[in-house]
């Protein structure tokens, strides 16, 4: 079962970009929590709490606890709006959870005794972590803050599918149900050459604009 985290908000009254700005400068966050079959409410949370947990990987895929006056409520962390260069955060989105329904949400990928394998100790090959995150659907009670992979047995010329992850009872990857197409890879374990190669390989010519004649403009 994935663990769970309280955060403690205000209910918000005043609306708009004005309040919003008052509640910055009061080193305030405006939110918003929606979905269910209750309405949406507009909150007010701390920064410094909110800025702290959002250094930690649990606060993009973790159920959150959300306490209003001892009213909890577990949601999603859907959105989260950054100043473009102070550290601040600007706005939060939350999505209330329903714990009989199954969610759909991405949590990353933890890449283990990658530096023990055949391919982790060759100078001559190449690991690329192709995804860092997976979309998965769960009911609330069985998501995953994370997914391990364990790449000790990964060799030179090996590729980690999706379909490759072990996953936690109760968790699937919606991409798989689509078909063999979508089995993406997440770990390819290249010789350096092959990667060098491939980096190098020319780009198609392109025909100078000078050299296109009147047949070719038909």
């Amino acid at each position: 079962m994935a663990t769970t985290h309280e955060i403690k908000v205000e209910r918000r009254t005043d609306e708009g970009k004005g309040a919003s700005r008052r509640l910055r400068h009061a080193a305030k966050i405006p939110a918003i929590v929606y979905g269910g079959e209750l309405k949406p409410v507009s909150i007010q949370i701390d920064h410094e709490a909110i800025w702290l947990a959002s250094q930690h990987e649990w606060f993009y895929s973790s159920i959150l606890d959300l306490s209003l006056g001892g009213d909890v409520q577990k949601v999603l962390l859907r959105d989260m709006q950054r100043h473009p260069f102070k550290q601040q955060i600007m706005h939060l989105d939350f999505q209330r959870v329903n714990e009989n329904e199954a969610l759909r949400t991405a949590v990353p990928l933890h890449f283990l005794n990658e530096d023990k394998s055949p391919a982790g100790k060759s100078a001559e090959v190449v690991v690329t972590h192709e995804l860092n995150e997976v979309v998965i659907e769960c009911l609330p009670q069985d998501l995953p803050e994370y997914i391990e992979i364990d790449l000790s047995e990964l060799a030179v010329g090996d590729i980690v599918h999706l379909s490759d992850l072990k996953l936690p009872n109760g968790v699937s990857i919606p991409e798989l149900k689509l078909g063999k197409e979508h089995d993406l890879a997440v770990v390819i374990a290249k010789h350096g050459k092959e990667e060098a190669e491939s980096a190098d390989a020319p780009a198609a010519a392109e025909v100078p604009a000078s050299k296109v004649t009147k047949k070719d403009q038909k």
